[in-house]
């Protein structure tokens, strides 16, 4: 077997390995936006109850905003 005929065969086999990306089509990417999506719900869920938790001022307009920072021994609960 020389080299060309290996190299060929390289080629074919991944020419066949490509086959299933026309079995699996446009699932995988429908599967991988559903996954984003999802994941995105839970995380916002799960920042909205960690922000409930803080007792740190999120807005800026917030009038406690600017004495949080420069009371000492300021801490989370």
């Amino acid at each position: 077997m020389s080299t060309t005929d290996f190299f060929w065969n390289l080629g074919d086999l991944f020419q066949a390995s490509f086959v299933i990306f026309e079995v699996v089509g446009n699932y995988f990417n429908y599967l991988l936006i559903l996954l984003g999506f999802f994941g995105f719900i839970y995380w916002m869920n799960f920042q909205r109850k960690l922000s409930a938790k803080s007792n740190v001022p999120s807005e800026v307009s917030h009038p406690d905003f600017k004495s949080w920072y420069s009371k000492e021994d300021q801490k989370l609960k």
